[in-house]
């Protein structure tokens, strides 16, 4: 499997994604085996091992009527990632503080997330970072659940992992899906949903750094309707 890079994207973040999955390599969680970073028309690629199948998104979408059982599956492996440790991976703490300091927001909010992870104690969770049904592929001669994309891997708390997984499925419209998957991940890590939505604030003014200007428009509003109202636990 080659998945090719745009010309403008650094070389280093292709050798750190490659790396990313490399490491997962070595935990008990399955990942495609990472086969050789090269060049293909003079663009970065990162090649490795194909598996065949169809992502839990396209599954979803073709069994509706098993959509409950496949977010379920979406749900434990997430936990799964959660009890893995990669001591080797940046610190999710450290990329929340650089995306808000280069974010667009007001002083003001930012003296306030700042504030919101002084408090934060230390995790080390292994956290996927994009965590989304598109990223995990079920083999066709398996069944195996493989696990794709771990170029925003990084190691912290998993509640952060799961808030930004919420907030993606809202901000792709499927909030109906983003409610089941927040009520199943808490019934099985144990962590409670306010926890989690207490999150919101600091996933959101992460996200306005690589959002477009509609869906920062959104964020915005995740983070007003959150900032303020409620403390870090």
């Amino acid at each position: 499997c080659l998945k090719v890079f745009n010309e403008d994207c650094a070389k280093a973040d292709v050798i750190n994604e490659a790396l990313n999955q490399a490491r997962m390599e070595e935990t008990t969680v399955t990942v495609p085996k990472i086969l050789e970073v090269t060049e293909v028309n003079g663009k970065w690629a990162i090649v490795s091992e194909y598996i065949k199948g169809e992502n839990l998104e396209q599954l979803m979408e073709r069994y509706p009527e098993k959509a409950g059982e496949y977010m379920e599956l979406f749900a434990s492996l997430h936990c799964h990632i959660h009890q893995q440790s990669c001591p080797m991976f940046k610190k999710l703490k450290d990329e929340l503080q650089r995306n808000i300091n280069s974010s667009e927001l007001s002083a003001t909010d930012r003296y306030d997330l700042y504030s919101r992870l002084e408090r934060i104690p230390k995790y080390n969770e292994v956290c996927h970072g994009n965590f989304v049904p598109s990223k995990v592929i079920i083999s066709a001669a398996t069944g195996e659940p493989y696990i794709i994309d771990w170029s925003h891997a990084t190691q912290g708390n998993a509640a952060a992992d799961a808030a930004l997984t919420y907030l993606l499925l809202r901000m792709r419209g499927r909030r109906e899906e983003a409610e089941q998957y927040l009520a199943l991940f808490c019934e099985k890590s144990g962590i409670e949903p306010h926890y989690i939505r207490r999150w919101m604030p600091l996933v959101a003014a992460s996200q306005t750094v690589v959002a477009n200007a509609r869906s920062r428009a959104v964020l915005q509003r995740w983070i007003e309707a959150r900032a303020g109202s409620q403390e870090m636990e």
